[in-house]
């Protein structure tokens, strides 16, 4: 749970509200319906889009995630999981109050013991998170994302030096003026390992 936590953490704080509950979403969908955890994940959902319908105008929207949002997290700890949830409740409070705010102020951050989370401060595992949610979100294939995210992992456990994967994934993410750029090399890699891989498997099989 702490990659896609801190994976959603890191986009909402990049200004991507929209994007920010897709890192969790999947995660929250499979949680035992009442219990903590899933009212913390489903609190932050609503918060997420609440601050995103702020955003659009849409005060209507705004006001009634906000509400349902503090309803959720009214049970947890004012730090749960390392989330500044008292600071989530009553910012919601005041969005509920006045949707307007947000035209006047930044949104709050969320933090993560203690600190605020941006995609640079993200390691490997909750970047590819992040990474496949900003694909989907911003039309890439996500599939080639994935599949790039699986083979960075595959060659950080095998201790590969010199994976172009790791890099790659990283960038993504944290280089949104050249994500284009950098999908492009991803994809080329991809295909170029998925061809290598092809041609091991077929070399074995001749020799059956």
């Amino acid at each position: 749970m702490e990659a896609h936590l801190r994976a959603g953490i890191a986009i909402y704080n990049a200004g991507r509200y929209h994007a920010a509950h897709d890192a969790w979403e999947d995660h929250w969908l499979g949680l035992e319906s009442g219990s903590d955890d899933e009212q913390f994940l489903h609190g932050l959902i609503q918060f997420t889009a609440a601050v995103y319908h702020a955003r659009t105008g849409n005060w209507s929207g705004a006001t009634g995630l906000a509400e349902s949002g503090r309803e959720y997290l009214a049970g947890l700890p004012g730090e749960y999981r390392g989330v500044n949830v008292a600071d989530v409740c009553a910012y919601l409070a005041g969005l509920d109050a006045d949707p307007e705010l947000i035209e006047r102020s930044t949104p709050l951050a969320l933090t993560h013991r203690g600190e605020r989370l941006d995609p640079p401060d993200l390691e490997f595992e909750a970047a590819a998170v992040a990474a496949e949610v900003l694909a989907e979100e911003d039309g890439y294939d996500e599939e080639i994302v994935e599949r790039a995210a699986d083979y960075a992992a595959a060659d950080l456990d095998a201790e590969r030096t010199g994976s172009p994967f790791v890099p790659l994934v990283f960038d993504f993410l944290r280089q949104p003026e050249d994500r284009g750029i950098v999908f492009q090399r991803l994809s080329e890699h991809v295909d170029r390992r998925a061809d290598r891989e092809a041609d091991v498997e077929g070399l074995f099989d001749a020799r059956e």
